[in-house]
Formats: C-alpha cells, sequence, structure tokens
C-alpha cells in the first residue's frame, strides 16, 4: 500500500508469501477462502489446507517493496491455476501508475497523480486498509507523517485480521517526483 503525496511517497509492504501443492480444484476453494477473508489466522489456515489435502508453505520474508532512482515499487503476485499475474505500484511524489504482467510483456493499467492512498493486495485487505485510511486519515489530508502513521496502523490491522498478511512489513520513502511508470517500473 502507499500513499503518494505532492512532496513526498511512502510505501509499506507485509513479507508473506503462500504456496500451495495439491488439486488446482481444491487450492481454488482454498485461495478464495483465504481472500475473501474467511481465513483469519495462521491456525484457520493450516486447518482448512489440511481438510482440503492441500500443502502450504508460508514464508514472512519477502521482499514485496523496493526503490528505484527515487521511484518505489511495490509487487503482488496473484495465481490463477496455471496463470501467474504481476501487479506493481510505482509511486513517486504526486504521481502513480499500476502495471500488471500476465503473459511476457508489461501493461499499464492505471495511473494518476496529486496526492492518493492506493493498495494492492485482495479484496479483504483491500478493505481492511481502506477502512483504516477512512477511519485515521484526516478528511482534509495531512502530513507525510500522518501518511506514514495511516500505513502502519492499516498494515498492522490487515495483520491482525486475515491470514494473508505477515505481521512484518517494510516501509520506504521517497521525496522524488520521478517518470512513472519508466523503466524502473518495468
Amino acid at each position: 500500500m502507499t500513499f503518494s503525496g505532492m512532496t513526498g511517497a511512502v510505501m509499506a509492504g507485509d513479507q508473506r508469501e503462500i504456496t500451495f501443492q495439491g488439486d488446482e480444484s481444491r487450492i481454488s476453494l482454498l485461495e478464495s477462502e483465504l481472500n475473501s477473508n474467511l481465513l483469519t489466522n495462521d491456525e484457520q489456515l493450516h486447518s482448512r489446507a489440511k481438510e482440503l489435502g492441500i500443502a502450504i508453505t508460508i514464508r514472512d520474508d519477502k521482499c514485496k517493496i523496493r526503490a528505484h532512482n527515487g521511484i518505489l515499487i511495490g509487487e503482488v503476485t496473484e495465481t490463477d491455476g496455471p496463470v501467474i499475474k504481476r501487479r506493481r505500484l510505482c509511486v513517486s511524489c504526486g504521481q502513480y501508475a499500476i502495471i500488471e504482467k500476465t503473459g511476457p510483456e508489461w501493461t499499464v493499467r492505471s495511473r494518476g497523480e496529486g496526492s492518493h492512498f492506493l493498495v494492492l493486495g485482495n479484496d479483504a485487505t483491500k478493505a481492511i486498509a481502506y477502512a483504516c485510511i477512512q477511519k485515521h486519515w484526516r478528511p482534509c489530508g495531512g502530513s507525510q507523517e500522518d501518511a506514514v502513521k495511516v500505513l502502519i496502523l492499516s498494515m498492522q490491522e490487515a495483520a491482525r485480521r486475515t491470514a494473508s498478511v505477515s505481521r512484518s512489513f517494510s516501509i520506504m520513502q521517497t521525496q522524488t517526483r520521478a517518470g512513472v511508470p519508466g523503466s524502473a517500473c518495468l
């Protein structure tokens, strides 16, 4: 998730990666339950996976955000059977782009300018994050420091309420206005 303001940008990303092995239809069911927030903690996730005969591996050390030439880049990966979709959020001061790759090429899906909060992830995670932003962000905006606090609170809340987000996360900031999307995003 990120905040792009006119004088700075900040991005936070959790470190969870979950891999599945087993019957594709059962994996799909488990992923659907995880992504709709029916499984709110690791114990429920492990128990449900066992019921479905799915082997899962959870690691909480994947770095999902980075900085390159003043652009903050966050990436999420989604699988749908054999199809792997990668989405990147590229942000600098006052501008952002969301790009996606499902085949060999990256495609710009959206871009914008101004001050924005943006969240990538599954529907449950996005709903949790946007509710936290609504609750803690001042109606007339706030400072870069306020945005950092909102992102931290959102990451902590998402980690408490869904098994798809790790308790550990990374956070980065930039005060650079760089062209996005640019070659750094690809």
